[in-house]
């Protein structure tokens, strides 16, 4: 009997504090559960109902009650040795310094949500920032928690951090050269949230969809994403179609290669036959005018009539075509409108046509441009010209045929 007594009196101080370990956790628990359960699902309609970010930082922050009982509960607990009470508390200190370290990043996360519901954050982003930020404050936390592990003071983690600054500007380069561009970006404007850019040497061709502080992420025509570093963009060339969509209108820039031996003076008859363009009537009237008085005043009574100037089929031809185009409803006759001849080439005569639709929307741009390149195609033959174009397989089989 006495030797049960001794032993029971042996077990008992493990007993005791195995009984206020666990009575400490119920405590930790039961706190926890009360503060997410009860009073964080209470507060949930007056928070955000738009978003969870908010109750996820709250419910970050509500971990460091439970900590806090901990850290001090275990110092009640009887018969613990010292070394394992203080491990305990050291962890429960370094958890309360991340729980509220990860409650401020949700509450970041929070802050850039409310942010871009607002007009401007689609062309000024503050992702970035708010990424700095975060690094700024884990870098803090990371000190602070290894400080408390350690049970030293942080200044003296943070002078032994003045050796590694080589080391830490190495590790973060790409960080520091981000955030500089990020800046630059913002402030002058360079670049927002759905613009169309060309970055042809990284194969990005789309609208940019996401600013961060390490990438921008733009999505090709073709749906594909390309992940560009954002301090690329400052250090290398990209071209943005943001003016042209500001400007509303989009270029039409592009050339008929003509058939130069179908270039000739128009006859008499050939004359009366284009004067039945009602777009004519203006530029042969002037011009008739203008030669008129140009061949009186010049030539003499028996000059050869090779001297007088006369009108040509393809002058006559780029008057029907600025004519053409500056009736047209789709183009904007406030911006350049030009149609001019390029030097000649072993490929034809090119004829540019350069004008502004009244839309820079994709597919209908596209179609306005087909349509008038249709028409000046089709009507071409009128003027006596031809579209140039190289032999086919078509052309040398005709040509057999016609010497078998």
């Amino acid at each position: 009997m006495e030797q049960l007594q001794q032993n029971f009196a042996e077990q008992l101080p493990w007993v005791q504090s195995l009984i206020g370990l666990v009575l400490l956790a119920l405590a930790a628990l039961a706190v926890n559960f009360v503060l997410k359960k009860v009073i964080l699902r209470a507060a949930a309609p007056f928070l955000d109902t738009r978003s969870l970010t908010a109750d996820k930082a709250a419910a970050r922050l509500a971990n460091v009650i439970p900590l806090l009982i901990v850290s001090k509960g275990i110092m009640l607990v009887p018969n613990l040795p010292e070394g394992v009470r203080v491990v305990v508390q050291n962890l429960a200190e370094a958890g309360i310094v991340l729980s509220i370290a990860f409650a401020i990043s949700g509450a970041l996360n929070y802050v850039n949500e409310l942010y871009a519901r607002r007009p401007e954050a689609k062309s000024r982003p503050i992702k970035g920032y708010v990424q700095v930020v975060k690094i700024v404050l884990f870098a803090g936390a990371a000190i602070l928690a290894i400080a408390v592990l350690m049970e030293e003071s942080p200044l003296l983690l943070l002078s032994g951090l003045g050796a590694m600054a080589a080391v830490l500007m190495l590790v973060f380069k790409d960080t520091i050269l981000s955030l500089v561009a990020s800046v630059q970006l913002t402030s002058n404007d360079m670049l927002r949230v759905g613009d169309w850019i060309e970055m042809p040497q990284l194969n990005a061709d789309g609208d940019v969809i996401d600013i961060a502080l390490h990438t921008v992420k733009v999505q090709n025509w073709d749906k594909t994403i390309t992940t560009i570093p954002t301090h690329r963009l400052i250090s290398e060339s990209y071209r943005n179609w943001r003016g042209m969509k500001d400007a509303g209108g989009r270029r039409i820039k592009r050339s008929m290669f003509l058939d130069q031996n179908a270039v000739r003076f128009l006859s008499d008859d050939e004359l009366a036959t284009v004067r039945r363009f009602r777009l004519l009537d203006d530029y042969l009237a002037r011009k008739d005018e203008e030669l008129r008085d140009w061949n009186a005043s010049t030539l003499g009574e028996n000059c050869d009539r090779v001297n007088a100037r006369r009108i040509t089929n393809i002058g006559t031809f780029r008057a029907y075509v600025i004519a053409y185009i500056k009736a047209h409803p789709h183009i904007r006759d406030d911006m350049t409108m030009l149609v001019r001849q390029l030097p000649p080439s072993p490929q034809g005569l090119p004829l540019e046509i350069y004008c502004f639709t009244s839309t820079t929307v994709w597919n209908d741009y596209e179609a306005i441009q087909s349509d008038i390149f249709d028409h000046l195609l089709a009507i071409l033959p009128e003027f006596g010209l031809r579209i140039y174009q190289e032999p086919s397989g078509l052309d040398f089989q005709g040509m057999l045929r016609a010497s078998a």
